[in-house]
């Protein structure tokens, strides 16, 4: 049998490495959780989808209830409650959406990042200070324990590891696109 080397080059560029599968799985865990997240907090609990105006309704309930659990962090003025409120599901479902699909992954990864670290900060601070209140993190109460700062712990690490892995995966060409070596 004849030992070719190009068959070793075939084995050593596979398109799946370490880095390539913490990427996807990043991608689908925190895209997933942020479109969850997002609609979580714009539907539940909501027990009325139809008609219409009732749907409406809940949906402003929902954020105003959002807005009051924004608030009892104590970090920002009533007014930029509310703007939170308004505007973070919506940038949750499309920044969620934007992972998922993979489009321009380093800016929507670096954005991911830069959101959970702001997350585990103001969850820590929290925690820190002893705050009896609800996490706000997805539709449904939920305490603010330690588990929730692990948990947020977690996605931020994971959030870090993928956008390093995405910025170092673009200074190499993709193996399958990658000119033949004469």
């Amino acid at each position: 049998m004849e030992f070719r080397p190009e068959a070793d080059i075939m084995i050593e560029s596979s398109p799946l490495n370490a880095r390539r599968a913490i990427i996807w799985i990043g991608r689908l865990v925190l895209g997933g959780i942020f479109v969850y997240a997002g609609f979580s907090k714009l539907l539940l609990p909501n027990t009325h989808l139809w008609p219409i105006f009732v749907l409406r309704f809940s949906v402003s309930m929902n954020i105003s209830r959002f807005a009051e659990q924004v608030e009892s962090y104590k970090m920002i003025s009533p007014v930029a409650s509310q703007v939170v409120a308004h505007t973070l599901p919506f940038v949750e479902i499309v920044l969620g959406l934007l992972l998922l699909i993979g489009w321009r992954l380093r800016i929507w990864a670096t954005a991911m990042t830069a959101i959970m670290v702001g997350f585990l900060a103001v969850v820590t601070r929290a925690y820190l200070l002893h705050m009896d209140i609800n996490c706000g993190c997805f539709g449904t109460p939920e305490k603010l324990t330690g588990m929730t700062v692990v948990r947020d712990g977690a996605f931020t690490a994971l959030a870090l590891v993928m956008t390093i892995f995405a910025f170092q995966e673009a200074r190499e060409p993709h193996p399958w696109s990658a000119p033949e070596k004469a």
